[in-house]
C-alpha cells in the first residue's frame, strides 16, 4: 500500500529569481516615472545670477545713446560744374554766408556767354535799324499827309468859291465841275494817306513792342548765364562751420554733385537711434533728461523718423533749457527717454535669460531646496534696470536671470 506524501510549504530556490526579477522592474519603472519625467540640468550655484523679485515702482524710461550734431546741416551742391581752380577755405572753419570756398571754371559756359552777348548784339542792331526804318515811315507819312491836307482845304475854297460863282452865273459850268472834281479827289486821297498812316502808326508800336520784348528776353537770358558764371564760386549757404568739404585743385565738379556742407551751430539736437521694439511708443514731445558731471539737462523729442533699418529707427531731440557748457558736435551721451508715468508694479532685474525665453518663462528657485523650476511668466514694460511682471511671479521670489543657453531643455535646475 502507497504512502502520500504531503507537498512542504514555503519559498523553493526558483521563487528567489522570481522576486529578483520583480523588485528589478518596480526600480526600473520608479526611475523611468520620478527621474526622467522631469528633465534636470546639473550646476553650481555659484556660476549663476539669482535675483529677487520685488515690489516698488516701475519707471517708464529707456536708456538710449545719443550723438550731437547742429541744429541744422546744410548741404553744398555743384550750381555748376567745372574743374577747381582754387581752395579758398578748410573744413572746420567758421565761414560767413556769402564767403567764397571754391573756384571753378567751365570753358562751355564760357563760350555760352559769347554766343549770347554775340546774339543780344546782333538783336539790338536789328531793334536799332527797324527803329529807325519806322521812324523815317512816321515822319514821311505825317509829312504826305500834311500835304494832303493842305491840298485839301485849298481845292475845299475853291470849289466853294466856284459855287457861289456858278449859282450867279458867272462862271461856266465846266469850271464849278471841274473844281468840284478837284475837291472831291483831294478829299479821298487826304483819306488814304491819313488811313496809311494811322496804319504805319499801328504796326510800328506793335512791332517795336515785340522788338522790345525779345530784346528785354535777350537780356534776362544774359543775365541768367552771367549768374551761372557766378554760380563757378561755391559760396557758403549760412553761417556756420564747414563741416567737410570733398573738392582738390584740378578735380572736376559734376554739376549738382555734393562737395560739402555747413553745420549751422547756433544750436545743438541729440540723433539717438531706438530698437524697433519702441517704434509705437515714441512720439513728439516726449521728454528726456541728459545727465552730465552731476547735472542734469531736460530734452524734448522733435522728430521721428519712420524708417527703420538693421531694426533700429532715429530720433532727434532738442534741448529745452540750457546745455553742457563743453557740448560739441560729434559727442555721445547716454539719455533717459521717458515713455511714461512711473507706476506701482513687481520688478524683476533685467539679466540675459530674456534672450533665451523671450521673457515668456523663468526659472524660479524653490524656497527651502536647492533646486529651480520652470515657470511661464508674462513680462510687459521694461526699462535699463527691470522688467515690469504682470503674471507668474510674487513679490520675495528668487529667480535666475542669468543666460539659459546651456540649460538645454532642462525643466528642473539642480544647484549644487
Amino acid at each position: 500500500m502507497d504512502i502520500q506524501l504531503e507537498k512542504k510549504k514555503g519559498l523553493r530556490p526558483k521563487h528567489y529569481g522570481y522576486i529578483a526579477l520583480g523588485v528589478l522592474v518596480l526600480f526600473v519603472g520608479y526611475q523611468l516615472l520620478f527621474n526622467t519625467s522631469v528633465s534636470t540640468f546639473r550646476t553650481e550655484k555659484e556660476k549663476l545670477s539669482i535675483a529677487a523679485v520685488t515690489a516698488g515702482k516701475f519707471d517708464d524710461y529707456i536708456t538710449i545713446t545719443g550723438n550731437v550734431a547742429p541744429i541744422t546741416t546744410i548741404y553744398m551742391d555743384a550750381y555748376e560744374g567745372g574743374r577747381v581752380t582754387e581752395k579758398l577755405i578748410e573744413e572746420g572753419t567758421m565761414v560767413k554766408k556769402g564767403d567764397i570756398i571754391l573756384k571753378l571754371e567751365n570753358i562751355n559756359l564760357y563760350e555760352q556767354i559769347l554766343n549770347s552777348e554775340s546774339n543780344l548784339a546782333l538783336k539790338q542792331n536789328d531793334l536799332r535799324s527797324t527803329r529807325l526804318n519806322f521812324d523815317s515811315r512816321q515822319v514821311e507819312g505825317r509829312r504826305s499827309l500834311a500835304t494832303a491836307s493842305t491840298d485839301l482845304q485849298r481845292l475845299k475854297r475853291n470849289y466853294e468859291q466856284n459855287q457861289a460863282l456858278f449859282d450867279e452865273e458867272l462862271i461856266s459850268k465846266e469850271v464849278y465841275q471841274l473844281s468840284k472834281e478837284n475837291y472831291e479827289l483831294s478829299q479821298q486821297q487826304y483819306d488814304i494817306v491819313k488811313a496809311q498812316t494811322e496804319t504805319d502808326d499801328e504796326l510800328r508800336k506793335t512791332s517795336l513792342t515785340g522788338l522790345d520784348t525779345d530784346l528785354a528776353r535777350m537780356q534776362k537770358t544774359l543775365g541768367m548765364v552771367y549768374q551761372r558764371l557766378d554760380h563757378l564760386n561755391v559760396r557758403a549757404p549760412a553761417d556756420g562751420q564747414l563741416g567737410f568739404l570733398d573738392a582738390e585743385i584740378g578735380q572736376n565738379i559734376t554739376q549738382g554733385q555734393r562737395i560739402g556742407q555747413v553745420n549751422v551751430l547756433t544750436d545743438y539736437k541729440i540723433e539717438a537711434d531706438i530698437d524697433e521694439h519702441y517704434i509705437d511708443r515714441v512720439k513728439r514731445d516726449l521728454v528726456a533728461v541728459l545727465e552730465r558731471n552731476g547735472n542734469e539737462f531736460p530734452l524734448r523729442v522733435r522728430k521721428v523718423y519712420p524708417e527703420v533699418r538693421n531694426g533700429r529707427f532715429r530720433v532727434d531731440l532738442v534741448f529745452t533749457e540750457n546745455k553742457p557748457e563743453t557740448i560739441r558736435t560729434g559727442q555721445s551721451y547716454n539719455i533717459k527717454l521717458q515713455l511714461g508715468e512711473s507706476s506701482d508694479a513687481l520688478l524683476l532685474p533685467k539679466g540675459s535669460f530674456f534672450q533665451s525665453t523671450g521673457g515668456q518663462w523663468i526659472f524660479v528657485v524653490t524656497p527651502g531646496s536647492d533646486e529651480a523650476l520652470k515657470r511661464p511668466i508674462r513680462i510687459g514694460k521694461q526699462n535699463s534696470k527691470y522688467y515690469e511682471v504682470l503674471e507668474g511671479l510674487d513679490a520675495g521670489e528668487q529667480v535666475i536671470t542669468s543666460n539659459y543657453d546651456s540649460f538645454g531643455e532642462a525643466e528642473r535646475i539642480v544647484l549644487k
